[in-house]
């Protein structure tokens, strides 16, 4: 359905075929180990078990999560099998569905309408290497990075009060 990257900077799909971790594990087959941020608006137990295949493999290098904070209870009982696959955890004002993929060689964005559950819906979106779609969606995580708050800080106010 899609082409290989070097072959096509800019990839829309529309299919109930393709799920958001297919697409990063062929996209990682194509660059190699990466780094992987992720936003969406909550985030699946089967998902973050494909990421941590991917892991265990050393095709993701390390993760960094933001959800909504509205998904927070559910971000919040997966917090130890999210913790074992994602470095950083966030929760912020965040509908947003990104995945970015970098390493040294590589950039490669996916946009996508689907929230990290598997089904067999319609989904769109694209994946690009094209370089200010990337720089600008990098941009759009460091905005967003200022504006949540940790996981981590969260049940540590939890458990103190």
């Amino acid at each position: 359905m899609l082409k290989p990257l070097e072959k096509c900077a800019v990839q829309p799909y529309f299919s109930n075929r393709v799920q958001l971790a297919d697409l990063i594990e062929w996209v990682l087959r194509q660059i190699g180990p990466a780094q992987l941020l992720v936003s969406t608006f909550s985030t699946s137990e089967a998902f973050l078990r494909r990421l941590n295949r991917l892991k265990k493999t050393g095709l993701v290098k390390g993760c960094g999560l933001f959800c909504d904070l509205r998904a927070a209870r559910k971000t919040k009982s997966l917090y130890f099998f999210i913790k074992s696959v994602c470095d950083r955890v966030c929760l912020c004002e965040n509908h947003s569905k990104v995945v970015i993929l970098t390493n040294s060689n590589f950039c490669v964005a996916i946009v996508t309408s689907q929230n990290q559950t598997r089904g067999d819906r319609y989904e769109c979106g694209i994946v690009t290497t094209d370089p200010y779609t990337t720089a600008s969606l990098l941009k759009g995580f460091r905005e967003m990075s200022l504006k949540s708050v940790s996981l981590d800080d969260i049940l540590d106010i939890s458990r103190n009060n």
